[in-house]
């Protein structure tokens, strides 16, 4: 198959792309750090582990560009019989679907499988391979008869890339903190020095509260250690994922991910993860997993840290925030980490300072009909989006000057 000078070819299996290859591409994409959720290890992780497969409704299809030989663009488009997994929710369009007596499964997706992080999903070598690798994906769905394709959390050069290609584009929220004390226009801007400085520019009810919130873990008698990369010991691990199972299983569901997963990261790509375990009494209760970014320098120190599983075996009031914000914050401002993403959703962040942040997603459906009706959907949902992080933006929990 050929399409605008590159050929297209079509894997089913991560074994089908050498890892140099698609690190290479993701490497390239500008303006980006390295992180692990694109990086081939993860994604085919996912699939060894049997956590993504077509038995759990994730079918994978690599559509890569090439030119004389050369892999000009790559990524990962997975045929989905549900909606699970996602973090921007369509399942109102499904519905809609099924009311007409339509098929919306199977749609293609475009992702990194649970993972609701920000980041390049169109890996191109320049901006004209990444709009044709856009175009190809329509076509290869118009040619599979699917419903629709659905990109999600896109980089700017993603969102950029399926604009030029028409596709509908939808506006989501999250909240990251950065590692920055506010500062009036003019003034220089500083990473903050320690947690109690953090906590200084806070308004007055925001600090008291963590204050409060951090006070009942520690009279609780519980205490914190972190373990990074090699340091997270087998035992470790195991531990973390019977807090992480627990908690999937305490709201009637299983969990996505495998223990087998959790393994392949720690063999394959240790240096992406930071483990902290509550422990009270000489015993460990609970514990929560960061991943980190870093430059594509050799040894570059962590720029983004990112919030992706927690669990508990025993409640203790106020441990959640705890394990899942402070004790990650104050690792950040020690290592002089600039980001911490929260993940999907939660308005609650703010009190923490994390701040609303949109992300992007981009859509296509193939039915005129239902296009039309979601397009005019979106528009109004795009108005709704823009004057809610308005109305965030004014609740700020920052001191004011």
């Amino acid at each position: 198959m050929v399409k605008n000078n590159y050929g297209i070819r079509l894997f089913d299996s991560w074994a089908g792309l050498q890892a140099v290859q698609w690190n290479a591409l993701l490497l390239d994409q500008s303006g980006q750090s390295l992180g692990p959720f694109m990086r081939h290890e993860y994604l085919s992780a996912l699939h060894d582990s049997a956590s993504a497969t077509p038995l759990t409704g994730w079918k994978l299809q690599l559509l890569t560009l090439w030119q004389n030989d050369e892999l000009a663009g790559a990524c990962a488009v997975y045929v989905k019989s549900h909606s699970y997994g996602e973090y921007v929710f369509d399942w109102a369009w499904a519905n809609a679907f099924q009311q007409h007596g339509l098929s919306y499964y199977p749609k293609a997706l475009v992702a990194s499988p649970f993972t609701p992080v920000p980041g390049p999903r169109l890996l191109a070598v320049d901006p004209a391979a990444r709009t044709a690798l856009v175009r190809a994906l329509v076509q290869w769905c118009q040619e599979q008869g699917l419903s629709s394709l659905h990109l999600l959390f896109l980089s700017d050069a993603d969102l950029l890339a399926c604009t030029e290609a028409g596709l509908m584009l939808r506006q989501t929220v999250q909240f990251h903190w950065h590692n920055k004390q506010p500062a009036s226009a003019g003034e220089t801007v500083s990473a903050f020095s320690d947690f109690d400085d953090f906590l200084a520019h806070l308004s007055q009810d925001k600090r008291k509260k963590i204050r409060q919130e951090r006070r009942k873990v520690t009279e609780a008698g519980v205490t914190f250690r972190w373990s990074r990369g090699m340091a997270i010991s087998q035992d470790d691990w195991d531990f973390f994922y019977r807090c992480y199972e627990r908690t999937y299983l305490e709201h009637g569901n299983a969990p996505y991910l495998s223990r087998d997963f959790f393994a392949r990261l720690a063999a394959l790509l240790p240096e992406h993860w930071l483990l902290f375990i509550a422990e009270r009494n000489g015993l460990p209760i609970a514990s929560s997993l960061i991943g980190l970014s870093h430059s594509a320098l050799p040894d570059g120190p962590p720029l983004v840290a990112y919030g992706r599983y927690w669990g508990a075996l025993e409640r203790v009031d106020c441990l959640h925030f705890e394990a899942c914000y402070y004790q990650p914050l104050a690792w950040c401002i020690d290592h002089g980490v600039a980001r911490f993403e929260g993940g999907a959703q939660g308005e609650h962040k703010m009190a923490r300072a994390l701040m609303p942040t949109p992300t992007h997603s981009a859509h296509w459906l193939a039915h005129p009909a239902f296009a039309d009706a979601v397009e005019r959907f979106l528009e109004r949902e795009a108005d709704g989006v823009s004057k809610y992080l308005e109305h965030l933006e004014n609740r700020t929990p920052f001191r004011q000057a």
